[in-house]
């Protein structure tokens, strides 16, 4: 059968999305793997997938697969081009939806202006819901690497990220730190690794090393969390703007128990078929 998908990307974090909700398909991680190589297949980061909702109270249900195959709990760059995707597509007239991830239930809303706003809701510190492995919560941690202490912040936006606080963003090293932290024993279900820049009291650049993706163009959740992290320390102050390789994201938060919310980008690439 051939199966339509639509190709996205949020500030160069780019994706394959296909709808479930009209369309009937069983995608099996092999499939994922096929599509997600950009010399073979498609090519794209993450794979997006529309479905019904299991829960009545919400619009869609939304999975995310890494280019390897494996499925993740949230993608913050993906949310905004699921909501643009959706609309696009006619699957619902809403400006606001509320849609199902494993990470948790989260909140959509498409502006004129062709900006989305993502509440991604409150991020969580508490080590076993991250999940990170340490003996009590605290606003950083050391890390053994190869010998060597790391510090770094874990936090959850309905996935895991760590937060490394660095003098310059194009020296840090992201290609040789972020897979060793990605697989670090203390995170049991790996993690991603942002590289923090703090510029003042409202600027900032940020590397992401994903999780099952390597660096990419940017990463919506891992701009919540090294905010989140920003703020928490007491070195930024909301909204705080955080430049990425890709481009701008807006993140907002008032402070512990109260939600992210992060403002960006959507764009449509191009339309097209895979036989599955």
């Amino acid at each position: 059968m051939l199966l339509r998908f639509t190709k996205m990307h949020g500030l160069g974090n780019d994706f394959m999305v296909v709808d479930l909700v009209s369309q009937h398909a069983h995608i099996q991680p092999k499939h994922v793997r096929q599509w997600g190589d950009r010399h073979t297949g498609v090519g794209f980061d993450q794979l997006l997938i529309v479905e019904p909702p299991h829960d009545p109270d919400v619009d869609f249900r939304y999975r995310i697969f890494n280019a390897d195959g494996s499925e993740v709990e949230q993608c913050g760059n993906g949310a905004r081009c699921f909501a643009r995707f959706v609309q696009d597509k006619r699957l619902t007239t809403k400006r606001r939806i509320r849609v199902e991830t494993r990470g948790g239930i989260i909140e959509l809303e498409s502006r004129p202006d062709g900006q989305v706003r993502v509440d991604m809701g409150p991020p969580r510190f508490d080590p076993a819901q991250i999940p990170f492995q340490a003996e009590a919560q605290a606003p950083e941690y050391q890390v053994e690497v190869d010998g060597q202490a790391v510090t770094l912040s874990a936090v959850s936006m309905g996935n895991p990220h760590a937060v490394l606080r660095v003098d310059d963003v194009n020296t840090a090293p992201v290609h040789a730190l972020g897979p060793k932290l990605e697989h670090h024993p203390r995170f049991p279900q790996r993690v991603n690794v942002g590289f923090l820049q703090v510029q003042d009291r409202h600027q900032a650049r940020l590397r992401v090393w994903e999780r099952g993706a390597g660096e990419t163009q940017a990463c919506g959740t891992g701009a919540c969390a090294a905010a989140v992290v920003a703020i928490g320390q007491g070195w930024m102050d909301s909204p705080a703007q955080i430049e990425l390789p890709g481009g701008r994201l807006s993140i907002e938060w008032a402070g512990p128990g109260q939600p992210v919310m992060m403002t960006g980008p959507a764009v449509r690439v191009y339309e097209g078929q895979v036989r599955l």
